[in-house]
């Protein structure tokens, strides 16, 4: 099995910055994208940063220029650095990862658990 172990979500006041990272452990063989999604109460799921295991990145719109995405393959972790937040980054925060699983060699995609996000003075 795999799993996804997200940390670093809390509380931060606007313009202050947060850190999140995601670990992927289990059988894994491979991963390709892995990415960073939120879902804010009311709103729907969407997109916040993706990258390859190449090191290509794609950002929201909302968040380009203050959040930068990266992943260290040796740890099979992905990060999300946060900055200049605004109260409307507020949301649960998940990570997805694109794994070659060994143990039936097929690619799924995989989830964390979530981790809350409060950007409020």
């Amino acid at each position: 099995q795999v799993q996804l172990v997200e940390s670093g979500g809390g509380l931060v006041q606007p313009g202050g910055s947060l850190s999140l990272s995601c670990a992927a452990s289990g059988s894994i063989f491979s991963i390709h994208t892995m990415g960073w999604y939120r879902q804010a109460p009311g709103k729907q799921h969407e997109l916040v940063a993706t990258i390859t295991s190449g090191g290509t990145t794609t950002y929201a719109d909302s968040v380009k220029g203050r959040f930068a995405i990266s992943r260290d393959n040796a740890k099979n972790t992905v990060y999300l650095q946060m900055n200049s937040l605004k109260p409307e980054d507020t949301a649960v925060y998940y990570c997805n990862a694109r794994i070659l699983v060994v143990d039936t060699m097929f690619t799924n995609y995989y989830w964390g658990q979530g981790t809350q996000v409060t950007v409020s003075s």
